[in-house]
């Protein structure tokens, strides 16, 4: 990726339906290590001042309890 596009691809207002798919599925993976969920992720996308802010809402039916493996 040339420079230009790379500046201008770190500069956008919002996430593709495929790039939120693929976010989604890649943080349900971890999400499931600690909470119990129905499946049902979203993603929002807001511009701020100082950048974006990202909320990622789910679900859970419990919190998993998690330990340490020594």
């Amino acid at each position: 990726m040339n420079a230009v596009k790379s500046l201008l691809s770190l500069d956008r207002e919002d996430m593709t339906e495929l790039e939120k798919e693929l976010f989604i599925k890649d943080f349900k993976r971890v999400a499931e290590e600690y909470f119990e969920t129905d499946g049902g992720y979203d993603v929002e996308i807001t511009r701020t001042e100082d950048g974006f802010l990202a909320c990622i809402i789910f679900n859970a039916r419990r919190i998993k309890n998690v330990r340490r493996i020594n």
